[in-house]
């Protein structure tokens, strides 16, 4: 079963090269959606994936378009938002089936139309203090492939 992590607009490389790390730590891949904020030939992003980088599974998509048309064929996909109904603990990553986790940018998470056409599949982790607006991508990239892991029992 597959694991796919999607950034779509990510903005700081940072995120990029944390979500990287830990990708490869589970044998996922990673989409990238551009625009990027950043060129993945900067340092700061190999050296925020360490020495990890090169061995990162890594797939750039031109836009959303390009990267929506080969969806259907990567597996199930749950879409990660602070607005969303639904807990990740709720969502059913263990079937045996391969998983299409997206994420939104830093700033403004996923677009308006994204949350309308796939309201259904919508994510969300608790975040129990009003004091916290969200999560860091890398963080919510990592308790969300290593949630898939835990309810696949890998």
């Amino acid at each position: 079963m597959a694991i796919h992590v999607v950034l779509v607009h990510p903005e700081i490389h940072w995120n990029t090269g944390n979500a990287g790390r830990t990708c490869l730590a589970a044998g996922a891949t990673l989409h990238l959606v551009e625009p990027l904020g950043f060129s993945l030939e900067e340092k700061q992003v190999k050296r925020a994936g360490l020495d990890y980088w090169e061995h990162v599974d890594l797939r750039v998509w031109k836009d959303w378009g390009a990267f929506e048309q080969a969806l259907p064929s990567l597996g199930e996909p749950y879409f990660f938002s602070t607005r969303a109904v639904t807990r990740l603990w709720d969502a059913p990553l263990g079937e045996p089936r391969d998983v299409v986790l997206i994420f939104g940018r830093e700033t403004g998470g996923l677009p308006q139309d994204l949350h309308d056409r796939y309201r259904d599949r919508f994510v969300g982790m608790p975040i129990l203090s009003p004091l916290v607006r969200s999560l860091n991508l890398s963080t919510s990239v990592g308790i969300a492939v290593y949630e898939v892991l835990r309810q696949q029992r890998r």
